[in-house]
This record gives structure tokens, sequence and C-alpha cells, in this order.
């Protein structure tokens, strides 16, 4: 039997001159830590939009979002007995901000353009979201 396990992945993002910027984040793993979205998961019985903004402001202080847009891609995979839903969303806040209170579970944070965004992500739905992201932003 398997584990069913739903997770929020969050792209953080302001309208800057002329691009907008993406919140990347780097989890404390040490030099296995790669940069992506802010993620947690889902709690029983929790709403989507309850979630992402819960961990947005717990993880990073940010609240509440001028904008969610959800990017419509669930990634689903499976690891040994369980499954994880991953669902992306875009957070709009109204500016770049030094983030005081970050989560431990972080050890970095930038604010970064697409250019230099979208290949620093490893995971291939993490850059496929950012994109799509990018692209209904208008900003491609």
């Amino acid at each position: 039997m398997s584990t069913l396990l739903h997770r929020v992945k969050v792209f953080v993002y302001c309208m800057g001159c002329p691009q907008p910027k993406y919140l990347l984040l780097k989890r404390d793993h040490g030099i296995e830590a790669c940069w992506g979205p802010l993620q947690g998961p889902i709690e029983h019985g929790e709403k989507l939009e309850s979630a992402i903004r819960r961990e947005v402001m717990e993880s990073t202080g940010i609240a509440p979002p001028q904008e969610l847009i959800d990017l419509r891609m669930p990634v689903r995979w499976v690891v040994g007995d369980e499954e994880v839903v991953e669902w992306h969303f875009g957070f709009r806040t109204d500016s770049e901000r030094r983030i005081s209170d970050l989560d431990p579970c972080w050890s970095e944070f930038r604010w970064e353009q697409f250019p230099a965004a979208y290949p620093s992500l490893e995971l291939e739905p993490d850059r496929a979201a950012i994109m799509r992201l990018h692209t209904l932003l208008g900003a491609a």
C-alpha cells in the first residue's frame, strides 16, 4: 500500500522593471542542495490556497499575495511506497524584499530575473513551471 502525499511548489515573484524577479531558495542539505521554488506539504484537510499562503508566510514572512496563479501543471511521481503530487503556483508579492524571517530549512535565497533563474533550477518540472509562469506574465 502506498502513501499519497500532496505538496505545493510556489514561485514567489515581484514585477520589476523591465522583467519580473523570482525568489529562489536552497534547502539546507549541504553540497547536495539545489535551487528551487518554495515548497511544502499540504496538511490533511487543507485547501491548496491555504497551504500556499501558510507555506509562504512560514518560510519567508511574505503575505498576502497580490495575485495567485495556478500554473495548472501538477506533477505526480512515485518513490518507494510514497506517491507524491506537486501543485505549482505563482505568488506575486509587492516588491523584492530582504527576507529576514527565512525558515531554518532554507540555507540561502536570492531574487533573479528569468535568464538567471531558469538555468539555476535543477529539476525539469520546476523549469517547466517557471517557463509557464514567465510566459503567463507576458514577460517572455
